[in-house]
């Protein structure tokens, strides 16, 4: 947590106001720049620089205005440069007609391990200096993706290498194109000295660690470097429902720890004035080098060091200053920041502290002492500045970010001192680093104790739609707030009032008006790509089949039911779109068993449903082909995998294995039938046609999300009234298919999609079927 600045005597508005403003015009240009074609940007902007340089004479205001669209339009003309050269560059035309090449290029990030539906892979960028396609060489410098197998993993960021695959277009406009390939890199060059050694650092850190609980083993080298790859789903889902992701990314926060740790042994060893200022660069530098000299660290390094600028006397005028000049400056050198989340919630985060902490501070200093004021007034800030932007990114609001933070406070600092302090020692004194990185270890198991019991809590985030209005009321509720809160400060009684108020409304969930709906027997959660089903057992009990890619939007789903006991939670097959929220489930609720199919691919997927399990101390079974189970009023039948074979795509689609191996369960409830089919492809469909002739339902979870691969003799024999599709919005396989919708409706099914409608609950009220949904984005 950053100290606030010491507020000045005399609060110089005006120039504040033309720093902000240099700020926010360059940002604007480069916005412009990117969402208006590059010709009426730049003419808009050049018309408004000579139309006021014509009145310039006039006076001061119009000199600042002249220099805004000066900043806007320098900015908008780099990004529209920017955005020419990697898009007519010979990386990008050759992405176009997805050409095979081989391209040598510079690592310039570290390889980013992710799990997919069909195995693991890696990311990693480079930026290309040569290009060969068809036997012809091209000499270019822009940026790359590569999407590699799990081989790329040990590439060392800062080496040359040359690989061989296919381009692809890339999404966004920061990339010349996205090179798929399954060969390992050749290595031309070894990085050079200096990253050898950041290297050896990052790699103490986590040795230092070794003997401390697993998750802050993989905790602390995120809180020094931002290095969060070894960090579980649920610790981060956690720390986002909490608003702690800023500790375990590289932030301005890490910077001011280490720097400032840095400037305290300096000054205690006798160094002063002109000493501090090359101890506070050499301190920058060396924290940019350990933590990647990528965007994101270079965006942290601007913020830590204007925290730090405003730790001085006039503080708040210098840093308000050198924020202003920050954002100009980072969005010269490198435009796509205009772009980036991180920058946003950065800049928004300093902007806070800076203009509303003092005043905070100041009011709650009035009964608390300075220590206690500070400590409640920086997070405060931070957030209520940040909150429009996260509630757009996340589509919650935290309730329970300023506590988290202030209750974690006093071990941040620690945590990444002795982080740091333990990687440095482990090159020269491994048994001081040992000691060093098992106190950081005791200091970031405090930190995930508190993440994992207030993300707990039934409130501790609630729900908020992205949408425009729904956000620009939001900021509009942010921005009155910003105004009266140092009024409330003021008054102790009035604190606690609004602080005990906040702590009921964490503790006791909130109403949800009409949900569920009376009757419900089941309900499809909206957990974006992927499948999480829950099957009303009454008494607060439920059946749950699958558990979505997202923990968090499956156990707010949960919550909002209010279920507490879980009998049995079904898991139809083991691809992350179906299990990944399985401990978010399984946490604070009674569970009776895991049932899984038999077949364990992809066995990392399997490994883990075990591990989970096992953790929780849940037993795990394979269900037996037509086993009839009664759990209240639900009844249901193991139906499917009648087999579980690879059908004739499988070789070259892969995953069709695991989806035809899906458990499939034929349900009965109040009257109604319904079939939860899992992700099972046209071979299985077809196998359990022939398995139950003449199966009829009321109720159908449509196969794999609506892929179009579908069997169309089952769907249109089953007689369903309802089909429901979950899936995720502008997801990447183009789900639900428009040949399955159409399938669907020419069999006479009323379609319920979770991307468009939300929580989608299926309700039988004196034997008569009928759909609410909770409302879409």
């Amino acid at each position: 947590m950053r100290p606030l600045p010491v507020r000045d005597p005399v609060v110089r508005a005006a120039q504040d106001l033309r720093a902000v403003l240099l700020g926010l015009s360059a940002w604007a240009g480069g916005l412009a720049a990117f969402h208006l074609p590059g010709r009426v940007a730049m003419g808009v902007l050049g018309a408004g620089v000579l139309g006021l340089a014509v009145r310039a004479r006039t006076g001061g205001t119009v000199v600042t205005g002249v220099v805004c669209l000066v900043a806007a339009t320098a900015v908008g003309s780099a990004a529209a440069a920017r955005v020419e050269a990697v898009r007519n560059s010979a990386v990008g035309v050759l992405a176009e007609q997805q050409a095979a090449v081989t391209v040598t290029g510079r690592v310039v990030s570290d390889p980013v391990a992710r799990t997919g539906r069909f195995g693991g892979y890696t990311l990693t960028r480079l930026t290309v200096t040569e290009v060969v396609a068809r036997g012809i060489g091209h000499r270019t410098g822009v940026p790359l993706l590569v999407i590699g197998d799990e081989g790329w993993g040990g590439v060392a960021l800062g080496a040359r290498v040359s690989v061989t695959g296919r381009l692809a277009p890339a999404d966004g406009p920061d990339l010349a194109a996205v090179l798929s390939t399954g060969r390992a890199p050749r290595i031309l060059s070894a990085p050079g000295e200096m990253f050898a050694a950041a290297g050896g650092i990052r790699a103490g850190i986590r040795s230092s660690v070794a003997g401390a609980p697993p998750d802050a083993r993989a905790l602390v080298p995120a809180l020094v470097v931002g290095d969060d790859q070894l960090m579980s789903p649920q610790v981060v889902a956690d720390f986002r429902t909490c608003g702690l992701t800023h500790l375990a990314a590289v932030s301005g926060t890490n910077l001011t720890l280490v720097v400032g740790f840095l400037l305290i042994v300096a000054r205690w060893v006798g160094v002063r004035a002109r000493g501090l200022v090359l101890v506070g660069v050499l301190g920058v530098l060396g924290f940019v080098l350990l933590a990647r000299p990528e965007p994101s660290v270079l965006r942290a390094a601007a913020m830590g060091s204007v925290a730090l600028l405003g730790l001085g006397s006039r503080g708040r005028d210098q840093g308000v200053r050198a924020l202003g000049i920050a954002i100009l400056v980072l969005l010269l050198l490198d435009p796509w920041l205009v772009l980036s989340p991180g920058f946003v919630l950065s800049s928004l985060a300093t902007a806070g502290i800076l203009f509303l902490g003092p005043p905070f501070r100041d009011a709650l200093q009035s009964w608390l002492p300075r220590w206690s004021a500070e400590a409640l007034a920086v997070p405060f800030a931070a957030q209520l500045a940040c909150t429009p932007v996260v509630a757009a990114i996340s589509g919650q609001v935290s309730l329970v970010a300023v506590g988290a933070n202030l209750a974690v406070a006093a071990v941040v600092g620690p945590a990444t001192v002795l982080g740091l302090l333990g990687g440095v020692s482990m090159l020269v004194l491994p048994v001081l680093g040992h000691v060093c990185g098992w106190a950081a270890g005791m200091c970031a198991s405090w930190i995930i104790t508190v993440a994992t019991h207030l993300a707990r809590l039934p409130t501790a985030a609630v729900d908020w739609s992205t949408g425009v209005v729904s956000l620009a009321a939001l900021a509009l509720t942010c921005l009155a707030v910003g105004l009266v809160a140092s009024r409330v400060f003021r008054q102790a009684r009035w604190s606690l009032a609004v602080a005990g108020l906040l702590v009921v409304v964490m503790i006791r969930p909130l109403p949800s008006p009409g949900w569920p709906p009376r009757g419900w027997v089941l309900v499809a959660c909206d957990v974006g790509q992927g499948d999480g089903l829950v099957l009303n057992a009454g008494k607060a009990r439920a059946v749950v089949v699958d558990t979505g890619p997202d923990p968090e939007a499956m156990d707010r789903c949960l919550l909002r039911l209010g279920v507490r006991t879980l009998p049995v939670v079904v898991l139809t097959h083991f691809h992350a779109d179906h299990i990944d929220g399985l401990p978010a489930v399984l946490r604070g609720r009674r569970a009776g068993e895991i049932d899984v199919t038999a077949i364990p691919d992809p066995a990392s997927g399997a490994r883990e449903v075990h591990q989970w399990a096992a953790a929780a101390r849940v037993p795990v079974r394979v269900p037996p082909y037509g086993e009839v189970r009664r759990v209240g009023a639900l009844t249901w039948q193991v139906v499917g995998p009648v087999r579980a074979t690879a059908d004739a795509r499988s070789e070259a689609e892969e995953g069709s294995v695991a989806n035809n191996a899906s458990l499939v369960l034929l349900v009965e409830v109040g009257g109604v039938r319904l079939l939860l089919s899992g992700d099972m492809e046209p071979e299985a469909q077809d196998a359990l046609a022939r398995s139950l002739p003449g199966l009829q339902v009321d109720v159908l979870k449509v196969p794999h999300h609506g892929s179009r691969y579908q069997d169309p003799a089952l769907i249109t024999g089953l007689g369903a009234r309802l089909a429901v599709v979950s899936v995720g919005v502008d997801n990447d396989y183009g789900h639900p298919a428009a040949s399955t919708l159409r399938l669907l409706r020419r069999a006479g099914m009323k379609v319920e999609r979770t991307d468009e409608d939300g929580d989608v609950a299926v309700t039988v009220q004196d034997g008569r079927l009928g759909v609410r949904d909770r409302g879409g984005p």
